[in-house]
């Protein structure tokens, strides 16, 4: 059980990769974590590096009803969550007639979907309290799509508009709850393993460590939205562009052909 004093941090996808180092930085600081993912033996791996300090709840995100069922469990036994980030993620890369039906409904449920159900598992008591913070782990690929990513680009174009229309409908109803989108390029975590950037200097591949304290300062600093790197803002007046420009610049910057030699996992 947390202390008294700490705060209790719920994340998805906190087995590998941002999630993990996100649970990691959190215990450092006296947070109780609790690590929601599908995979018991990543969760197994944090809990034995945090200890009493982290919670490890094996959770399917493309359940509905295994999200209610690990949230109850956390009200009960945990307590009410304070920050909720829905970080967990998937992609497939392939390109759109190469996808299964069960790739495009896997890929819609874990990357929105979930948005939905774990928000709604903790919002109440966020509003009873008169504080929490939702953070949405988008994606700059939810600003500007590529090829091969037609399902993931769906799917963080929508966590994108949550996002948003949670924040003002918070706003609109009075309830004091703070939220954040997190909107990276490419992150060096086996995820998107073998894609390629051709202007590095504009648009490199993140390291890690480096998202994760952008992340971290963004959430302590009640930051609304966080795009990485700062070259990605140009999405917005690029969108203004007749369409032929718009396009004719992301082949000149090489965002059409990112996913050309993609490797990676989900």
């Amino acid at each position: 059980m947390p202390s008294s004093a700490s705060r209790i941090v719920a994340i998805t996808g906190a087995g590998n990769g941002i999630g993990r180092l996100l649970a990691l930085r959190f215990a450092e600081r006296g947070d109780h974590v609790v690590g929601l993912d599908i995979d018991p033996g990543a969760l197994a791996e944090v809990s034995g590096e945090l200890g009493e300090a982290f919670t490890a709840i094996q959770m399917d995100l493309s359940d509905v009803d295994s999200i209610r069922e690990g949230f109850a469990v956390v009200s009960s036994e945990v307590g009410p969550v304070d920050i909720l980030i829905n970080n967990a993620g998937i992609v497939s890369g392939k390109y759109l007639l190469d996808y299964s039906a069960k790739d495009i409904r896997r890929t819609m449920a874990v990357n929105v979907e979930a948005h939905f159900h774990t928000v709604r598992a903790v919002l109440p008591d966020m509003i009873r309290r008169g504080s929490g913070h939702i953070v949405t782990v988008a994606s700059a690929g939810g600003l500007s799509a590529t090829a091969r990513l037609s399902a993931y680009s769906a799917s963080k174009f929508a966590a994108v508009g949550f996002d948003e229309a949670l924040r003002l409908e918070m706003r609109r109803l009075g309830h004091p709850i703070d939220t954040t989108l997190v909107a990276p390029f490419y992150i060096d975590t086996g995820m998107f393993d073998g894609v390629k950037t051709r202007v590095a200097f504009l648009l490199p591949i993140l390291k890690p460590d480096y998202a994760v304290r952008r992340i971290m300062k963004a959430i302590d600093r009640k930051k609304r939205r966080l795009i990485m790197p700062r070259f990605v803002y140009i999405t917005f007046p690029l969108r203004l562009l007749p369409v032929p420009v718009y396009d004719w610049l992301a082949d000149l910057f090489g965002v059409t052909r990112t996913m050309d030699e993609f490797i990676g996992h989900d």
